[in-house]
């Protein structure tokens, strides 16, 4: 995780600022109500899902064991986690000396109408890992009766979680992934912010994810005896799919996933720099001149009607997934 440095990710090398929908119903409704737009869930079972994901984290956390909590994770938090769970297995094999167990108070639940699955909801919760900052999580699901698993894991500064517009009974809405009345369409977000990263441009607003972190690339990238090199892709797909929840001024909270690749290529006579235990305990291969590391991560941002501003990055959760040395 960036900058909170627990077992969920690592800060970036170098990276200083990181804190690191629906189908439209037609009308039509199938007798499984797959064309239906229903409430994803009950919040009594959102909650019980939240306590269960608790539950098995905390699990996993304390035995470095990745079965504990393989079905309540997935997406780029599940790739995020199963890579801090390898390696620290393969430093700690009896566990985690450190562990403590994650609490998460003042939970509140958003659970949106749609159609079709995946199932999701999103939740706001208080915490003991990180002061001063709430846990945003989505809770997904596939198919009926499979478990609920958490595939986007956001940290937002008290205060800052948007209000989301929710109807007389307290549902949310999910917002369309090809939804054209806000400043980017969600679908879209994971391209366009990949494109951002590499070639600049307006389509972003200002930020310690955007401006700041391309800022910092360029100052890494070339030092003496050393060059870094980024390359970075959209994950779209699968668990890795966008989703976005109706915020109360008509925009979205729109949560997106990227990987990211970094590699480190020392001059003739340079040294790489030192390399820690728990990435070394992800590396194949011997870094000898170079070595590459992979990463993903999950995105939050607030994506506000079109002609009303700029998309905003507002949280940026990642974590070494893979290293590889030559």
């Amino acid at each position: 995780m960036s900058e909170a440095r627990n077992r969920i990710g690592r800060p970036v090398a170098a990276a200083a600022a990181a804190v690191v929908l629906s189908l439209t119903a037609s009308g039509c409704v199938t007798v499984h109500g797959e064309l239906e737009i229903v409430p994803t869930t009950t919040k009594a079972q959102a909650a019980r899902a939240v306590d269960t994901f608790v539950d098995a984290y905390n699990e996993a956390d304390r035995t470095y064991d990745a079965d504990a909590d393989a079905k309540y994770v997935t997406g780029a938090l599940g790739a995020i986690d199963a890579a801090k769970l390898k390696a620290g297995r393969a430093i700690n094999p009896t566990g985690n000396p450190k562990h403590a167990p994650l609490k998460l108070t003042d939970t509140q639940i958003t659970v949106p109408k749609k159609a079709g699955w995946p199932r999701w909801f999103v939740t706001n919760s208080d915490n003991n890992r990180v002061d001063g900052y709430r846990w945003v999580m989505v809770f997904t699901r596939n198919a009926e009766g499979a478990p609920w698993a958490v595939s986007y894991l956001s940290l937002l500064r008290d205060g800052t979680v948007p209000e989301f517009k929710t109807d007389k009974d307290g549902y949310g809405e999910a917002v369309d992934l090809d939804a054209s009345g806000l400043a980017q369409r969600p679908k879209d977000m994971g391209e366009e912010y990949t494109r951002y990263l590499k070639k600049g441009g307006d389509a972003f607003a200002d930020g310690p994810h955007t401006t700041r972190w391309r800022q910092t690339r360029e100052k890494v990238a070339s030092r003496p005896g050393l060059a870094m090199q980024f390359i970075d892709e959209p994950l779209t797909s699968g668990a890795y799919a966008p989703v976005a929840l109706r915020t109360k001024n008509g925009g979205a909270l729109v949560f997106f996933s990227t990987r990211r690749y970094e590699k480190l290529t020392a001059s003739p006579g340079s040294n790489l720099p030192a390399i820690g235990a728990d990435v070394k305990a992800l590396m194949t291969g011997e870094a000898k001149q170079s070595a590459t590391y992979g990463y993903v991560s999950g995105q939050a941002a607030i994506d506000p009607p079109k002609s009303s501003g700029k998309v905003s990055v507002v949280s940026r959760v990642e974590g070494i997934t893979t290293a590889e040395g030559s």
